[in-house]
C-alpha cells in the first residue's frame, strides 16, 4: 500500500475547515518549469484558442486592463500541440496530487479541468464564489488543487477562503463589483463565518472542497505576478458534470465519460455556467 502523504491532523483540518495546504509539494525546478513554459507561451500576448476570449473572438478585457495582456489560459492540458499542453497535463495528473486528493476524497479522483492564471501587477481579483456552481458535480462536489507558482499573499492578491463553508449548499450568486473583480459572480460570507487569507509560497498546493467560498482581491503590488496553475477534480462516483468539462480523465490518462448535468441549478436556469470560470 502506498505510504500516506497526510497525517490524521491534516485530514481532520480539511474535513473541519474545507481546505488544506500541502507545503512545498512542487520543488523549485518544477515551479520554474511551469512558470517558464507559460510565460514563454504568453511572450507575444494572448494565444487564440488557448487564452480567454469572448465567444465571438473579441478580447474579454479592455486594452487598459493588465489582464488584456495576460488573460487566463483555459484548459491548457487539451493543447498537446503547444508547449504548455504536456506541462499542464503533467501537473494536472501529478501523482502526489492524485494521492492527496484520494486521501481527502476517500475515493479515486478524476481530473476535469486545468487553468493558468497570470494575475500581473494591477490586475483585479476574482470575487468570492463556489467552484461547484460551475462544475455541477453530482453527487457530492468537486475539488481544486491550486498550485502556487509565485509566493501569494495579501499584497499580490493571494487566496482567501471561508473556513467551514464546505458544509453549505451551492447558492445562486449576486453580481460582483466590476471595478475590483474580473468575474461577474459574488457570494456573501455567511453570518457567523469569516474569510481568512491563505499565504502560500511558490510550490505550495492549496486543496479545497468545491462548496468552499473562496476568491482573491486585486494585485496591489507594483512588480509581483501571482501566477497559479489550477486544476479541478471530481470523485470517481460522480454521475453528472457540467458539459463544459468534456474530457475528464483518470490519473493514468484514461478518459472517463460522465453525463451532462441536468436540472436548473441553484439559479433556476438550465445551465448555471456560461463556460469554465
Amino acid at each position: 500500500m502506498t505510504t500516506s502523504l497526510l497525517g490524521e491532523q491534516d485530514v481532520r483540518h480539511f474535513n473541519e475547515q474545507g481546505y488544506f495546504v500541502a507545503r512545498g509539494l512542487l520543488d523549485p525546478a518544477q515551479v520554474a518549469e511551469v512558470r517558464d513554459t507559460f510565460m514563454a507561451m504568453a511572450a507575444n500576448g494572448p494565444v487564440p484558442g488557448l487564452s480567454e476570449f469572448r465567444h465571438d473572438g473579441r478580447p474579454v478585457y479592455d486594452s487598459q486592463d493588465p489582464l488584456s495582456r495576460y488573460p487566463r489560459m483555459m484548459h491548457p492540458h487539451r493543447h498537446m500541440d503547444k508547449p504548455v499542453g504536456p506541462v499542464a497535463r503533467k501537473y494536472m495528473l501529478y501523482p502526489a496530487i492524485g494521492q492527496i486528493l484520494e486521501e481527502l476524497m476517500g475515493e479515486e479522483p478524476i481530473a476535469c479541468q486545468s487553468m493558468f492564471y497570470f494575475k500581473p501587477p494591477g490586475a483585479r481579483g476574482q470575487d468570492l464564489h463556489q467552484d461547484n456552481y460551475y462544475l455541477r458535480v453530482s453527487p457530492g462536489t468537486c475539488m481544486a488543487a491550486w498550485m502556487a507558482i509565485d509566493d501569494a499573499d495579501e499584497e499580490n492578491g493571494g487566496m482567501v477562503v471561508v473556513p467551514g463553508s464546505q458544509t453549505l449548499q451551492i447558492v445562486c450568486p449576486k453580481k460582483a463589483d466590476p471595478t475590483r473583480f474580473f468575474t461577474t459572480e459574488h457570494v456573501d460570507v455567511p453570518e457567523g463565518m469569516q474569510e481568512v487569507a491563505v499565504r502560500l509560497k511558490a510550490g505550495d498546493v492549496l486543496f479545497f472542497n468545491g462548496n468552499v467560498i473562496h476568491g482573491s482581491y486585486p494585485n496591489s503590488s507594483k512588480d509581483r505576478f501571482r501566477r497559479a496553475l489550477i486544476c479541478h477534480y471530481m470523485p470517481a462516483s460522480t454521475r453528472e458534470l457540467s458539459h463544459w468539462y468534456e474530457d475528464p480523465m483518470r490519473f493514468s490518462g484514461e478518459r472517463v465519460y460522465v453525463s451532462g448535468a441536468t436540472g436548473g441549478g441553484p439559479c433556476g436556469n438550465t445551465d448555471t455556467a456560461t463556460g469554465p470560470h
